[in-house]
């Protein structure tokens, strides 16, 4: 065991052991699950390879191994808050794994384990403990086998192997699937550790290192065990723990891979760390830990938002930051440690380096953001224990949830208050609270499967290929029909509408955002559908047809016609999407990644990670880019390799998107490169030209460009220009004159309402003065209380408001004034030292139900409107009334 072996080492003896073991070495998915949407993110090394255990894929190898990032918060992993409490626990983590498909089983794996940890890394075998399946009664008998190798075939003594439960040594998939019995290996080090802090059941000693599971069995829905006609086998490791076992270390935070991040956080708090359970400690720990979860998900893809995985993201970036201000960090900190993470890592997880601005940016307003929401938190929190009846000392359990979880104020920090305000909260009614929102919002994450009957028409044909030459496939044939409640039929009848699965097809099924084909298929019988739109779900192309003559049966015949002219428009906007991202990244920088797209016939729309407006000059450098390459006629290029020899070629591909070994790379002229299955021009001139019509944000981080090409490039050049025409005739100028001419009216109009504005200055003023000679006196207070002449717009009756505030000196002002719409209008305006008494907001809002409107505002001035004036009078009537309450 060699103390200075780091983290970067270990990743690579790993992955070299078993690739001398003949495993296909696999790099990590990104964190989002990739066909899975039944998870958040992918939380171990097995969910890559989840299809292949199932039987529902296929790969050119039996036997692989990773080193595979993970993400464990939210969904069913929802303890974060104990994330920096613990020396082991995190919310981001890699896992070392080893995976068999029907390959080696359970002698080999032991084995394997057994070699790498005690002649490469050469662990003391005598430290090295295991666990294997006791058994339990109603589910099956002790795994005696793996003993027996662990004793005869390994040589581990007798008295290092204890046999536990099903709670610790039994795995499965779900409640029914694939599952079977594992065996863990551990590492005593009770000897070597000087103390640890947090409260830790596995006990700071005896430290888990590598799960080997066993999938030998298929539970049933009565609870039966039958064995899998291919054992699999499924092992994971901790590559923190590891580190900490040779590295020597107290714990994960100790290892190289957490511990530079640790310094950091020190050097910007200027706080020590003592590796103890203390306040301090705690939150340098979150942040270390924290800062990693966040820089890997955004630069995989994932951008903070109000649910889903972007909801989790939020939480975590938001824990981090109110620890950070337990620090006193009171200034924007986290994005600065994000970058720490990529330098770290970069290394091994090169996509982190080309995500790195888009990473420190977005956690930067994202930072910026939730300082400004905490202040928000702080001023709600004091308006709701101003609301507490008297004598009420406790804070309502669902007040304090809402203040969570809408506002993002934390429940910790809002016991901290309610303890120096001499109120308790109600943590049963929070729970009660926090129950309700969990099981309401479970369904919203997203987190639903592949229809079953797409799975099993999938596994019964297997993949449907698409054919992109239409003269290439003439005729398919019908596997499968569906009807329109998504049963299986022998056949769909004249008028009926449904699904057609075929067993080859010239229609495009909708994916990475191209539209799906639309268009014919028949026979020579007279029987015809037309196909409204093509889906590609689990690998099979689903033509959406409506049955126009005759009928649709199994096994027909069909000849297949596809609307050319909208393929011709989709392939002009799908190879303009290339190009487009292309131009992006080349201006705006290699920050920039696809976020989605739509592509259509008539236009384009392309999602992508950047977190500032584009300004106009950026823009036409992007549009002038695209459209030099498209006058360059460079020829489209389609080749197939495998995933490695793409990226080596340098082609791009979309995080989250599910690959298999061998790809589909176009390439259009020296300047796009992209992994990609859909269809493109045949040379870059045929898309004609493009135009960028709109640059808009869409969330955090992430913008959205539409634009046309071709024909509609066309188009919508033809409109411009008519709108030119038309503006030039408006105007009396020629169109060349347009855009001055219409400045210069526009700068006359400035200059106009200028004049006016300090006109109607001016005239406030003079009414004030007469306006302050009606002052009376409603409970003790100065009080203004007019309605005005008809027609003042809202601009005139707050500058006389001011005007009368500043002469008062002390004063409640309320002026109001009809509109020639019968509507009405009111301002409200407080003087600063009538404020800690009255709220102007509230009085508008009382006086606006009144009149049959709405209104409210801040504390020192509010605005109210309404749709009928009749109401108006009688409404200001009631201010004496309102003030009375309010005092």
């Amino acid at each position: 065991m060699n103390k200075s072996t780091t983290g970067q080492q270990v990743r690579q003896q790993f992955l070299q052991f078993f690739d001398n073991k003949q495993h296909r070495v696999v790099p990590s998915a990104p964190l989002l699950p990739a066909n899975d949407p039944t998870l958040l993110f992918v939380n171990a090394g097995m969910v890559p390879f989840k299809d292949l255990f199932l039987g529902k894929q296929k790969r050119p190898y039996s036997r692989a191994t990773s080193v595979q990032k993970c993400v464990r918060a939210g969904g069913k992993h929802n303890d974060l808050e104990n994330v920096g409490r613990t020396a082991r626990h995190h919310t981001f983590f890699e896992m070392l794994g080893n995976f068999s498909f029907g390959d080696y089983f359970k002698q080999e794996a032991c084995v394997y384990a057994w070699e790498f940890f005690t002649q490469l890394l050469r662990l003391d075998p005598k430290r090295l403990h295991v666990t294997v399946f006791g058994g339990q009664q109603g589910l099956c008998a002790a795994d005696m086998q793996t003993q027996q190798i662990w004793q005869d075939v390994v040589g581990v003594p007798a008295q290092q192997i204890q046999q536990c439960g099903a709670a610790d040594n039994f795995w499965s998939m779900g409640e029914t699937g694939p599952c079977g019995p594992c065996t863990e290996i551990h590492y005593d080090r009770r000897d070597l550790c000087s103390g640890s802090f947090g409260d830790d059941p596995e006990g700071d000693g005896m430290v888990e290192l590598w799960n080997l599971v066993f999938m030998q069995y298929e539970r049933h829905a009565d609870g039966s065990l039958t064995d899998l006609p291919r054992p699999c086998v499924d092992t994971g490791m901790g590559l923190e723990r590891l580190c900490t076992v040779l590295q020597q270390a107290n714990s994960n935070y100790d290892t190289d891979l957490l511990q530079p991040l640790l310094q950091q956080a020190q050097q910007q708090s200027g706080r020590v760390y003592k590796a103890s359970d203390s306040d301090d400690d705690v939150s340098l720990r979150v942040l270390a830990d924290h800062s990693r979860c966040v820089a890997f998900l955004i630069a995989d893809g994932v951008m903070p938002a109000n649910e889903g995985r972007g909801y989790v993201l939020r939480r975590i970036l938001r824990r981090a930051v109110r620890h950070g201000e337990q620090l006193g960090l009171n200034k924007p900190f986290l994005h600065e440690l994000c970058g720490q993470v990529v330098a770290l890592n970069a290394a091994a997880y090169p996509e982190l380096l080309q995500a790195q601005a888009l990473v420190q940016q977005v956690v930067l307003q994202e930072e910026e953001a939730f300082r400004r929401t905490l202040q928000r938190g702080l001023q709600l929190f004091a308006t709701q224990v101003k609301q507490l009846p008297k004598g009420n000392t406790q804070l309502p359990g669902d007040v304090v949830f809402r203040l969570h979880e809408t506002y993002g104020f934390p429940p910790d920090l809002t016991a901290v208050l309610a303890r120096e305000q001499g109120l308790h909260i109600d943590w049963d009614g929070f729970a009660v609270a926090k129950q309700q929102h969990n099981e309401a919002s479970a369904s919203q994450l997203g987190l639903q499967g592949v229809q079953t009957i797409y799975k099993d028409l999938a596994l019964e044909f297997g993949a449907t290929p698409f054919v992109e030459q239409p003269q290439d496939c003439p005729t398919a044939r019908v596997l499968a029909l569906l009807d329109a409640q998504g049963s299986s039929v022998a056949c769909l009848t004249q008028n009926q509408r449904g699904i057609a699965v075929l067993h080859r097809t010239p229609f495009y099924g909708e994916s990475g955002g191209q539209a799906g084909d639309i268009g014919v298929v028949a026979d020579s019988n007279n029987n015809k559908a037309q196909v409204v739109d093509t889906q590609k779900v689990a690998g099979l192309h689903l033509h959406h047809v409506h049955v126009q003559q005759g009928q649709l049966t199994v096994n027909q015949q069909l000849r297949c016609s596809i609307d050319q002219q909208r393929r011709q428009g989709l392939r002009h906007h799908h190879s303009a999407t290339h190009l487009l991202h292309s131009a992006l990244r080349q201006v705006l920088g290699t920050h920039v990644t696809q976020k989605g797209s739509l592509v259509q016939d008539a236009r384009l729309r392309f999602d992508f990670s950047h977190f500032a407006p584009l300004t106009p000059q950026q823009l036409q450098q992007i549009q002038q880019r695209v459209n030099s390459w498209i006058q360059h006629n460079d020829a489209a290029q389609a080749a197939h390799m495998s995933l490695n020899e793409a990226k080596q070629q340098g082609a791009l591909a979309l995080f989250g998107e599910k690959y298999g070994d061998s790809v589909r790379v176009i390439r259009l002229g020296k300047n796009s490169l992209e992994l990609c299955g859909g269809t493109h021009v045949q040379r870059t001139g045929d898309i004609g030209s493009l135009m960028i019509v709109s640059d808009s944000p869409v969330s955090a981080g992430v913008r959205r460009i539409e634009a046309v090409s071709g024909s509609a490039a066309v188009q919508h050049a033809w409109q411009q220009q008519q709108e030119i025409l038309t503006l030039a005739q408006l105007l009396s100028v020629s169109p060349a004159d347009a855009a001055s001419r219409l400045r210069n009216l526009l700068q006359q109009q400035r200059q106009l309402q200028h004049q006016l504005t300090q006109l109607q200055n001016q005239q406030a003023s003079q009414q004030a003065s007469q306006t302050v000679q009606q002052a009376r006196d409603i409970n003790g207070v100065q009080t203004i209380c007019q309605q005005l002449a008809d027609g003042i717009d809202m601009h005139a009756l707050r500058s006389q408001c001011d005007a009368i505030r500043q002469q008062l000196g002390s004063a409640l002002v309320v002026l109001a004034s009809t509109q020639p719409d019968n509507s009405w209008k009111i301002v409200v305006a407080l003087t600063k030292d009538l404020q800690p008494q009255y709220h102007a907001g509230k009085l508008a809002a009382a006086l606006a139900t009144a009149a049959g409107g709405r209104g409210g505002g801040r504390p020192d001035f509010a605005q109210a409107g309404g749709p009928d004036s009749t109401k108006l009078k009688q409404a200001l009537q009631q201010l004496p009334q309102l003030l009375q309450q309010q005092s």
